[in-house]
């Protein structure tokens, strides 16, 4: 799959975006600048789409200052208009609130809060603007189930959404993403010094191998599925009862 033509594969997700938009009889795309791969990608995608009316939204919460660098600079080579939101404020008091304090502590009920807030300026301004919410989730983060409902995984498109990781990284390099975004370790900033391969205990090489060849190591095996069957209701409609 590694081997497939980027520039042919490029072309068909920008008109993929650009059909759906029309589809939906929106105007343009909004999509959250974290700083990392996936949103890189998807944002030179949509810039590609709707060179016009893409927006580019950072929206750090007690986030690492570098993903915010990142994300400017790469919003200011590929000429993405965007805004800069720090959550951290409304993060405080939605904290305060609910807990009678706002201690940050690697809790996922409290990190979970950061991408829900972040959906919800996302929906604003995509409302604002007549535009789609553009979501970066890959194959991989899909497949197991790693996102948060109702925060990087409340959007309306998924163009990486049947890419994994590995892939992804082969499109950064043909769409010319900076090398630093394509080599940092991936990360949800859910806190300090957190990384996606840390928690899941796996690396994307091997969940990757496991999603393309069904091949793996039997503990790689089980904690995919494992993963795969508990999340599951993330990526499926509510279910209602039937009489």
């Amino acid at each position: 799959m590694l081997d497939r033509d980027y520039t042919k594969l490029t072309n068909q997700l920008v008109d993929w975006i650009r059909n759906r938009v029309e589809q939906a009889g929106c105007q343009g795309t909004v999509v959250g600048l974290s700083g990392g791969i996936d949103s890189a990608v998807t944002a030179v995608l949509c810039q590609q789409a709707f060179p016009e009316h893409n927006l580019g939204l950072i929206l750090p919460c007690y986030s690492d200052a570098q993903d915010a660098q990142d994300a400017k600079r790469l919003a200011d080579e590929f000429k993405v208009d965007y805004q800069v939101i720090d959550l951290a404020t409304t993060f405080d008091q939605l904290l305060m609130a609910i807990e009678g304090e706002k201690e940050l502590v690697k809790d996922m009920s409290v990190a979970n809060i950061k991408p829900r807030l972040r959906m919800t300026t996302l929906y604003y301004y995509a409302s604002k603007r007549n535009s789609l919410v553009v979501g970066t989730d890959n194959r991989s983060e899909l497949k197991i189930g790693y996102f948060t409902k109702h925060g990087d995984g409340g959007v309306d498109i998924a163009p990486l959404g049947n890419l994994v990781k590995l892939e992804v990284k082969e499109l950064a390099k043909e769409l010319g993403i900076p090398k630093q975004i394509i080599t940092k370790p991936p990360s949800a900033g859910l806190w300090s010094g957190q990384t996606d391969e840390d928690e899941l205990g796996i690396t994307y090489q091997q969940l990757d191998n496991y999603i393309l060849t069904g091949e793996a190591d039997p503990e790689v095996k089980k904690k995919v599925e494992r993963l795969d069957s508990q999340n599951k209701h993330k990526l499926q409609a509510p279910p209602i009862p039937k009489f």
